[in-house]
């Protein structure tokens, strides 16, 4: 049953997180100065509802623009010890940001 108090935030930008990997992907076509804003909005009722709790490591897995990318790393990397993005031709996660003595910058990782 779906109730009319429930508000779409975003339909230009998907976020959903799958154990410990962020899952992205670009939604209803839109301009980045929108979509940074649905990503944010979106990341912030995540934080809210306490879907992103935060850890020694997130895996950001999906395509972004540059602002998007921007936005989503700035938004999560006070929760998390390490993010590692991935790279398609390398088959890895990259770690992008660390703040976790394990991860080291530049570390690939399955």
């Amino acid at each position: 049953m779906y109730s009319q108090n429930v508000v779409e935030i975003m339909t230009t930008y998907t976020i959903e997180l799958d154990g410990e990997v962020l899952k992205v992907g670009f939604g209803e076509p839109a301009q980045n100065n929108q979509i940074v804003r649905d990503a944010a909005a979106r990341l912030e009722q995540m934080t809210a509802t306490g879907e992103l709790k935060g850890g020694p490591l997130l895996k950001i897995n999906g395509p972004a623009s540059l602002p998007v990318a921007c936005v989503l790393v700035h938004k999560v990397a006070h929760l998390y010890g390490a993010i590692g993005v991935f790279d398609p031709k390398l088959g890895k996660y990259v770690i992008s940001v660390t703040h976790n003595p394990v991860y080291k910058l530049g570390d690939l990782i399955d």
